[in-house]
C-alpha cells in the first residue's frame, strides 16, 4: 500500500540536480555541444604574386602579335592578302589589302601625332615615333600599290589609277615605289611620257 505523502529527498541528490540544471542552461556549454566540425574548411588567403616581366607584358594587349593595331598584326593581314593573290582570290585580296592599308595609315598618323606632341619635351620619344610613322607609312604605300595591281588584274584600271597617284604623292616620283607606280600608269595608258631618272634638260632660250 502506497503512502500519499511525498518521499523526502536526500540533500546530496538535490545538489546534483541543481548542478545539472545550471550546466544544461549555460549558453557556452549549449553552443559548444551543438557546434559541428566543418567538412570544408575555408582555405587561408594567399598573398598576391609579385609582378613579373611576363605578367607585365601580358597586360599590354596592343603589343601582342595577334593585335591588328600594331605593325606585326598589320603585316599578317598583308601576308593573308598575298596568299589570296597566289590562290587567285582577288576579291578576298582586295578586302585584306584595304584593311591593311587602313591599319597602317592609322598607325602612321598616330605615331606622327605623338611625335609632334612630344616635340621639345623628349627628343628620344620624338625620334622613335617619327621612325614608327615612317615605317608604317612605307607599309601603307606598299599595301596601296599592291591593291592597285590587284585592281589591274581584275581589269579595273579606273580603280588602280588614283591609288597609284597616291603612292607617287606620298613616296615622291624618284623613290623605288614611286617609279614603279608611274610605270604602271604608263602601261595603263594614263600618261604618255615614260619617266627617266636622268631626264633631258629643258632647252634654254637663246638670248637675243
Amino acid at each position: 500500500m502506497y503512502s500519499n505523502q511525498p518521499s523526502s529527498l536526500n540533500p546530496t541528490k538535490i545538489l546534483l540536480l541543481i548542478c545539472a540544471v545550471i550546466l544544461s542552461a549555460s549558453p557556452v556549454f549549449a553552443q559548444s555541444s551543438n557546434k559541428k566540425p566543418s567538412s570544408n574548411p575555408t582555405p587561408a588567403p594567399t598573398s598576391a604574386s609579385p609582378s613579373t616581366p611576363e605578367n607585365t607584358e601580358s597586360l599590354r594587349p596592343l603589343a601582342q602579335s595577334d593585335s591588328i593595331l600594331n605593325f606585326q598584326g598589320a603585316q599578317q593581314i598583308m601576308q593573308d592578302a598575298t596568299n589570296a593573290i597566289n590562290a587567285g582570290k582577288y576579291d578576298s585580296a582586295v578586302d585584306k589589302l584595304q584593311q591593311a592599308r587602313r591599319v597602317f595609315n592609322q598607325l602612321s598618323n598616330f605615331h606622327l601625332q605623338l611625335a609632334n606632341s612630344f616635340s621639345g619635351i623628349d627628343n628620344k620619344i620624338v625620334e622613335a615615333q617619327r621612325q614608327n610613322a615612317l615605317q608604317t607609312g612605307q607599309m601603307r604605300d606598299e599595301a596601296t600599290y599592291q591593291l592597285a595591281l590587284v585592281h589591274r588584274a581584275q581589269n579595273k584600271p579606273e580603280l588602280a589609277v588614283p591609288l597609284l597617284i597616291q603612292v607617287i604623292q606620298s613616296q615622291n616620283p624618284t623613290s623605288e615605289l614611286g617609279k614603279k607606280s608611274y610605270q604602271q600608269l604608263y602601261e595603263l595608258g594614263f600618261v604618255s611620257a615614260p619617266f627617266s631618272t636622268n631626264p633631258e634638260p629643258a632647252a634654254s632660250t637663246p638670248n637675243k
